[in-house]
């Protein structure tokens, strides 16, 4: 009986690992996604453009949740005089939050091995 419980544990310890896996490559996608979003709403291109969406991305380890990366957004848009709300952005955010989702959903599985 003790070998299915254990068994059973690590078979649950194995998906809550990967499903943590998985949220952390769609949180990260999301972020370049939105980065290269407000890239081009800045005029950034090629290079720029990536260097930003990096940039983004390594704003939403500052602290948990996705408000570092709204200010951080919003807060560039202020400085590059780009009018937009704090609303749109958070929409964007949603939006490429369901398409970073769809993009990690179409790659293969990991090995669970």
């Amino acid at each position: 009986m003790s070998d299915i419980f254990k068994k059973r544990e690590k078979g649950e310890e194995t998906k809550y690992k990967l499903d943590q896996e998985r949220q952390f490559k769609v949180e990260a996608r999301r972020n370049k996604l939105i980065g290269l979003w407000a890239a081009e709403r800045m005029g950034l291109s090629g290079v720029d453009a990536d260097t930003y969406a990096k940039a983004v991305v390594a704003a939403d380890f500052e602290h948990a949740g996705s408000d570092d990366v709204i200010r951080k957004l919003v807060g560039d848009f202020a400085a590059k005089n780009v009018k937009i709300e704090d609303a749109e952005v958070r929409r964007e955010l949603d939006r490429f939050e369901k398409v970073a989702a769809d993009q990690v959903a179409q790659e293969p599985p990991k090995s669970l091995g």
